[in-house]
C-alpha cells in the first residue's frame, strides 16, 4: 500500500477542510477519532456481521469498500495529527479469517487504546487491525487505494457543493 502517497493526499484534505472551516488552531484529534468510531460502525451495519436476528444479507462490496475507506480516511487524520505522517515507515498485514464481529470489537478497542495513548505502537497496531479488517470483507490493498483516490475527489466536491 502506497501510504506516503494517501497520507500526502489526506493531508491536502485535511488542510483544505480546515482552511475551509476555518479550523487550523483547532484541536480536531477527540473529533476525529469520534468520526472513526462512526465510520466503524457504519461499516459494521452494512456487513450485518452481527446481526444475528436478520436473514437479510450485507450489503453490496461496493457499499462496504465505501464505508471502509470512509475510515482510512479517518485513521489517516488522526495519525497527521499526531506526526505520524512523515514518519517512514509500512504496515506489514496479512489476510486474516475468524469472526468478523470479533475483530470488529478489536478495532473499535484499538481506537479507544489509541485515543488515550496517541503512540506511534498503537497507531500501527490500529492501523494495521482496521487493514485486516478490509480484507476478512474480501477487499484487496489494491481496492483499497483505488476506493481511496475516488473517495478523496468525492470528498473535494463534497467542500465545493458545501456538504
Amino acid at each position: 500500500m502506497q501510504l506516503k502517497k494517501l497520507f500526502q493526499m489526506q493531508k491536502a484534505l485535511d488542510s483544505h477542510i480546515e482552511e475551509k472551516h476555518q479550523l487550523q488552531n483547532e484541536d480536531l484529534f477527540s473529533r476525529k477519532a469520534l468520526a472513526l468510531l462512526v465510520e466503524l460502525g457504519e461499516l459494521a451495519n452494512e456487513t450485518r456481521c452481527f446481526k444475528f436476528w436478520s436473514v437479510k444479507p450485507s450489503s453490496p462490496k461496493n457499499v462496504i469498500l465505501e464505508e471502509f475507506v470512509d475510515g482510512i480516511h479517518f485513521i489517516l487524520s488522526i495519525g497527521i495529527v499526531c506526526g505520524f505522517d512523515a514518519r517512514d515507515f509500512d504496515v506489514n498485514w496479512h489476510p486474516v479469517c475468524g469472526d468478523m464481529t470479533e475483530h470488529f470489537l478489536k478495532v473499535y478497542k484499538l481506537v479507544d487504546l489509541f485515543q488515550s495513548s496517541r503512540s506511534f505502537e498503537d497507531y500501527l497496531t490500529l492501523l494495521q487491525s482496521y487493514l485486516e479488517l478490509g480484507s476478512l470483507l474480501g477487499i484487496t490493498q489494491e481496492e483499497m487505494e483505488q476506493a481511496y483516490f475516488e473517495k478523496n475527489e468525492v470528498n473535494y466536491q463534497r467542500q465545493q457543493n458545501n456538504y
